[in-house]
């Protein structure tokens, strides 16, 4: 192929670009500045980095699965409604009859969706910060511009700085991860009652943690005039699926809807979605086990040297390590012992923390053995 020819250009010095040369003159600058979100991919040792649940679903689900698998037609695209899904979930996680649904493949594609629906270049996303990474991400994506209000320091929502920020800003979207991510703490609902009040556009209440923590704006769903409400199964034993849901009053949903890709729950998803939903007890035996042994963990990071623990309502302990190795160097160590926990190098505001997934009770003693070693 010549210079000539379709597809191709010369530079400057009379060469054919190459594809990264017309990437870097194609691409939007904003995405050439921004660094893909890293997804771990170690298979073996101890995984306490991405908030999963470490028990497996026992055989009576997984037949279960296997039997809706292979009763599903692969050939045929999904149906346009799924109305069976519906009830299943607004039985399974109490979403209010009167509130509208929408689904989503993970709740990053309802986060996406939500801003594309709100934003025009230039308009304003709020959110806390530090908080979960796609807030941010997202309104990039979309061309709107992201304000984060700074957490204490002692990771506590600043409520006169979130409504300072909302009267200067007027942000067509604020997000509220309640519990947040990555800190653990769940905001007060009066200081949520006055943002809603404050928000002259849409709040979402980002629930993702809600099975481990106390309280749900939930039921409140259809009545709240300018928030929804967003969940996920993620946490709770099936993050492999990639399924969240988005509820709010039907005025809300039926716009956000319309940006909705089509056949974005796909048939598996769906037919495994409405068998584990049948045995929706041993998702909440699971997450109870979990929430139980949270307090445990946190007393025996805290009594380590150099060892503070935030306060969690999650799945997770936000820890700091203060002592005479900093949270990076701790990571490091526990990393070639195939422990895996998450770090933050480059946010300053998290420097020397490190979240901890919680895990089982083998997973938690193997963690403080090692960390003892490593401290002392």
């Amino acid at each position: 192929m010549n210079a000539a020819e379709p597809g191709r250009r010369p530079a400057a010095d009379g060469r054919a670009l190459t594809a990264a040369e017309r990437a870097a003159t194609t691409i939007r600058p904003d995405i050439l500045a921004l660094s893909a979100y890293a997804v771990g991919h170690e298979d073996d040792g101890i995984k306490l980095d991405a908030m999963e649940n470490p028990y497996g679903l026992p055989d009576v689900v997984r037949d279960a699965i296997a039997a809706a698998a292979r009763a599903t037609p692969l050939n045929r695209y999904p149906a346009g409604r799924h109305d069976a899904l519906e009830s299943a979930v607004r039985a399974a996680f109490g979403v209010p009859d009167d509130a509208a649904l929408l689904f989503g493949n993970g709740s990053d594609e309802l986060i996406s969706l939500v801003v594309q629906a709100c934003c025009s270049p230039g308009d304003t996303v709020l959110s806390p910060v530090p908080s979960f990474v796609m807030f941010d991400m997202s309104a990039r994506f979309h061309h709107a511009r992201f304000v984060g209000v700074p957490l204490t320091a002692a990771f506590e929502l600043d409520l006169p700085a979130m409504l300072a920020a909302i009267r200067a800003h007027r942000p067509k979207v604020v997000f509220l991860a309640v519990p947040n991510n990555p800190t653990g703490g769940r905001w007060a609902d009066d200081a949520i009652e006055a943002i809603l009040a404050a928000a002259p556009g849409l709040v979402v209440i980002d629930e993702a943690y809600q099975p481990f923590a106390d309280g749900t704006w939930m039921p409140r769903a259809a009545g709240l005039a300018n928030a929804v409400v967003l969940r996920t199964v993620s946490k709770i034993g099936l993050a492999g699926l990639r399924f969240g849901y988005l509820a709010g009053p039907a005025p809300w949903i039926a716009e956000i809807d319309k940006l909705r890709p089509p056949y974005n729950v796909d048939v598996l998803t769906e037919a495994v979605m409405l068998a584990v939903l049948r045995h929706k007890a041993v998702l909440d035996e699971q997450a109870a086990r979990l929430r139980a042994s949270r307090d445990g963990l946190a007393r025996e990071l805290a009594a380590l040297p150099g060892v503070t623990v935030h306060p969690s309502s999650a799945n997770f302990l936000l820890a700091r390590f203060s002592g005479k190795m900093g949270g990076n160097a701790v990571h490091q160590a526990l990393k070639t012992r195939k422990i895996r926990v998450r770090a933050f190098p480059g946010d300053p505001a998290l420097r020397d923390c490190l979240r901890i997934s919680l895990g089982t009770p083998d997973e938690h003693a193997a963690l403080i053995a090692a960390l003892r070693d490593i401290l002392g």
